[in-house]
């Protein structure tokens, strides 16, 4: 806080911040046409200090690291001075409208249209109005330090409440102490449900917009609370939340879209299946995202810090931030009741089999990987990449790293992963010190007390594109990785398309696989293999039976309209499974049993 007397030394501190006092902003937003998924917008900026005021709308939103141009859907700007007379107002780039003539203080009023309710963007209907509000709001950047007050004006007869981290003033007007506030936090207008509970003596709170029961939402609230306990454990306390309070804000709805986006105080979870239908996988989302309170909201790269909402955010360190976070989603779930051992285990197969089998570490690190972001993370582009060829996602790929760190952590070092993931929280995140890689290897030498190892880490896993071996890391808990199909032959591609024509490639080949190989690529037609029209799932899997890998086979296929023949020597199906020892009748002894409890057993 400023001192009210001014010293020789803060003069010209005090000189300069009434023009700071005197800034503010206020939004009001209403829904007249929110059945044509419409909002009505106006935002008056007071004290400004400049000729012409740049009102933006955001290219980037908090937890997306892609530009997503939200302007596109912003039309019958206007502006109006204090006495309500009309102002210059004009487009100077796709996204910024510049104001003269204002004396101070300037009115905008826009439409917003919006039908998309994810993490990202807006979603308005009769139903409620979904607000991710870089996607809604206009700004100016000389008012970035300014307080900001917005006020809601909920339709006739809706029953509509709202949902939100904003601080609650009055009636349905919240505020935020800056912009960065204001854009972090998303909101929902809806006759939602509501609970809460206190851990720590921090609120935590549900609002939840679903087409379930409400027996369904106690169940997803109690499942909640499982999942809020486990993560504290994991910590050892909760984050310093401000106001006092976190809300987990969901949108189950038809119209909706999955997604899940953290934020400082509160998450954003949307999809379109019922709690009914999905119940857990949904609660798994709310595992990833609530652990991003402490990892990536507070525990955060220094890359990403201040976040910029005009361009696109690289970090380096999205294997951590999103990738470890997505191992602790994971792992929450048996920590906490939700998973047994063999859905666990089920799941891994999965995450493992994508890391494992994909060819992208021959073109990317891990690092270089976390800074694909811009280009993956819910981007558009209508050309068609080689991704399949040169990407492993960061969440997976971080993931598979963070578990083999933990395993070897309990195997080498007596340490966990919680142990690591506590001295960040100590050092970087409770004191809210953005972090370097620098940082995050000399801490893992701390941890485990081999600045060799820790090195190591780095170089081969992080910095290069070395996978430890998962095998025997995973024996210690009685977790066998296996071939899923020893001795089966494959061609190698998945997502056919089968016609009356022939078996359409719907997807790139993979380097590695015989169809490559053979020279197959996106949308060819496998016409015939080995003799056989090839024209059902069926057809194909019986030539494929037929023969043992290493086996060479005549293919004909259509390339672009031209057909071809050739041959193609089949590879033996590289797929992995994830097994416990107790159901394949191997020993289980005591000390895995031991090891799988204190890593996988239940926290609460």
């Amino acid at each position: 806080m400023l001192p009210k007397i001014c010293t020789l030394l803060t003069t010209l501190l005090c000189l300069t911040s009434p023009l700071l006092a005197q800034q503010k902003v206020t939004y009001q937003l209403s829904f007249p046409n929110a059945v044509h998924h419409e909002a009505e917008i106006k935002v008056t900026f007071s004290g400004i200090n400049s000729d012409t005021l740049e009102v933006l709308m955001s290219r980037s939103s908090p937890g997306r690291y892609a530009v997503h141009e939200f302007a596109k859907n912003v039309y019958n700007v206007k502006a109006t001075d204090a006495q309500g007379r009309q102002l210059k107002i004009w487009k100077a780039t796709p996204h910024q409208w510049n104001v003269t003539g204002h004396n101070g203080t300037a009115t905008i009023t826009y439409t917003l249209f919006g039908d998309h309710a994810d993490g990202t963007y807006a979603g308005i209907d009769e139903t409620h109005a979904h607000l991710n509000m870089p996607a809604t709001l206009m700004h100016a950047t000389t008012f970035d330090k300014a307080p900001a007050q917005v006020t809601f004006i909920t339709p006739e007869n809706s029953n509509w409440k709202i949902a939100t981290q904003l601080k609650h003033e009055q009636g349905n007007t919240y505020a935020a102490p800056n912009f960065q506030y204001l854009m972090d936090s998303p909101t929902e207008l809806s006759n939602f449900d509501f609970e809460e509970w206190t851990v720590d003596g921090k609120k935590m709170q549900v609002a939840l917009h679903h087409t379930g029961t409400k027996e369904q939402f106690n169940e997803y609230v109690q499942k909640t609370k499982q999942i809020v306990a486990a993560q504290r454990t994991v910590f050892g306390e909760l984050p310093d939340f401000d106001f006092g309070r976190y809300t987990f804000i969901g949108c189950y709805m038809p119209q909706a879209n999955g997604d899940g986006m953290e934020h400082r105080n509160s998450t954003i979870l949307t999809s379109s299946q019922p709690l009914a239908r999905a119940m857990t996988g949904l609660l798994n989302t709310v595992s990833h995202e609530f652990f991003h309170a402490w990892n990536v909201e507070r525990l955060r790269p220094k890359s990403l810090e201040p976040f910029n909402f005009q361009e696109a955010n690289m970090s380096e360190a999205l294997w951590l931030a999103e990738g470890f976070t997505s191992y602790y989603g994971d792992l929450t779930m048996p920590r906490s009741g939700l998973y047994n051992a063999k859905t666990y285990a089920d799941n891994l197969t999965g995450d493992l089999n994508y890391v494992l089998l994909s060819p992208g570490r021959r073109y990317h690190s891990l690092v270089e990987m976390s800074q694909q972001a811009p280009f993956v993370d819910a981007a558009r582009s209508v050309d068609a990449v080689n991704r399949q060829n040169t990407f492993i996602s960061y969440y997976t790929y971080g993931s598979m790293l963070g578990m083999a760190l933990d395993l070897r952590l309990r195997q080498n070092y007596n340490k966990t992963l919680d142990d690591y993931m506590q001295a960040l929280w100590r050092k970087y995140g409770k004191p809210e010190k953005p972090y370097t890689l620098t940082d995050l290897q000399a801490t893992l030498a701390e941890v485990s007390g081999d600045k060799a190892w820790a090195e190591k880490v780095f170089r081969e896993y992080v910095n290069g594109s070395e996978l430890p071996a998962f095998e025997p890391l995973l024996a210690q808990a009685g977790f066998e990785m296996r071939k899923a199909k020893p001795g089966v032959a494959t061609i190698g591609v998945g997502g056919l398309d089968f016609t009356k024509n022939g078996a359409v490639l719907n997807y790139g080949t993979i380097v590695t696989s015989p169809a490559y190989k053979a020279g197959l690529d996106r949308a060819d037609i496998i016409l015939t293999l080995d003799g056989r029209k090839i024209r059902s799932e069926k057809d194909l899997k019986k030539v494929l039976s037929s023969h043992k890998p290493g086996d060479t086979v005549p293919i004909t296929f259509s390339s672009r309209g031209k057909e071809q023949t050739t041959t193609i020597t089949l590879a033996e199906d590289p797929t992995l499974e994830v097994v416990l020892y107790e159901n394949i009748g191997k020993e289980l002894t005591p000390t895995m049993q031991q090891f799988r409890a204190r890593w996988i057993g239940s926290q609460n």
